[in-house]
């Protein structure tokens, strides 16, 4: 096992940082995925898996995600109602996923039996895993509970393991959405009547809590999303209680990889993504004349145009000053793969 810093900036000092990714061999994952080929169909059609997970499923990603929440906020606030979004957490997701209890779920709530049943048992179970940094290396622990971070069929059993908790959530009435173990709640509410609505997301939290592995308070955020008149309303707002603790209302929430603000302006975000890009074409400018055309272009798709197109969907209806931001970015690209003037 390698351990591999969740993101850049952390304390590599703390183990909590980090994330155990399984080194596995190329054999186990040729295997893993045609067990893959053959199961994921069969169960992520099933009525037991979660609808509104947009991960391991054809057709979903972050983007179909990040939409439903942009599309639940506009419609809130045409409705005249303030949005707060909550996004939770999971402390070591993956590596709390009991075997017994994942086994039970595939057999009762999916109809895997036979062959499948037994060889979905015997890929989890006998397990080994050391730690290894350097010249250092741990002595071996047995597995006894959860899947392999950096497998193929890993993450699918994860997301039918955690297919019930949606029933939770839903007998709150609360919005939700999930991409692997991200998971946010959203509810509308009328500024006049905030506090019936955080007593039910709190409610909604302290359930899940109690389903769920264990919430990460550090690193869950609130943001309550709205007209600039309607946060006005709701300005005496200032925390929301998730599971048991006040966690403050932000200004701005980072989910999959979008800076979400409180007027979904996504002025933030698309400062972020200029700044990035704009790095990436200085640096291929300095080399640029050691490259064929080809290579820049290769170059400026992976590194530039890559980060403009993430999720731009969410982009739809934002000011056109914002969009001019990434033109302007898309354009200095095109100007350094071309070795254009830079009024061109």
């Amino acid at each position: 096992m390698l351990p591999l810093s969740k993101k850049a900036g952390l304390d590599r000092s703390s183990p909590a940082n980090y994330r155990p990714i399984s080194n596995l061999s190329s054999v186990s994952k040729a295997v893993e995925r045609l067990v893959l080929a053959r199961l994921r169909p069969h169960l992520t059609n099933s009525a037991n898996f979660s609808k509104r997970q947009s991960a391991y499923r054809q057709g979903h990603v972050t983007e179909t995600e990040l939409v439903d929440v942009f599309e639940s906020v506009y419609t809130a606030v045409d409705n005249k109602e303030v949005t707060v979004l909550i996004s939770l957490d999971l402390s070591a997701a993956f590596d709390a996923v009991c075997y017994s209890t994942l086994t039970q779920r595939l057999q009762t709530g999916f109809g895997v039996s036979g062959t499948a049943l037994s060889w979905t048992q015997s890929y989890l179970h006998g397990r080994t895993q050391y730690v290894k940094m350097g010249q250092h290396r741990s002595s071996e622990a047995t597995l006894e509970v959860g899947v392999p971070q950096g497998s193929v069929f890993g993450p699918l059993l994860f997301a039918v393991y955690c297919s019930p908790v949606v029933d939770v959530i839903a007998f709150h009435g609360v919005r939700y959405h999930q991409y692997a173990d991200d998971t946010q709640l959203h509810l509308a509410m009328r500024a006049d009547n905030t506090a019936d609505g955080l007593s039910v997301l709190a409610a909604c939290i302290t359930d899940v809590k109690q389903w769920y592995m264990q919430l990460n308070l550090d690193k869950s955020e609130v943001l309550s999303s709205g007209t600039a008149n309607q946060l006005q309303a709701v300005s005496s707002l200032t925390s929301a209680s998730v599971a048991g603790v006040d966690l403050p209302i932000a200004d701005s929430m980072k989910v999959l990889g979008i800076t979400l603000d409180c007027r979904l302006t996504l002025d933030n975000h698309v400062s972020a993504v200029a700044r990035s890009c704009n790095y990436h074409a200085r640096a291929i400018r300095h080399v640029r004349h050691l490259l064929t055309m080809d290579l820049a272009q290769t170059l400026a798709r992976s590194l530039i145009l890559s980060r403009i197109d993430y999720c731009n969907a969410v982009l739809h209806g934002a000011p056109s000053g914002t969009i001019q931001k990434l033109q302007r970015v898309q354009n200095n690209a095109a100007r350094v793969v071309l070795q254009a003037p830079r009024r061109s």
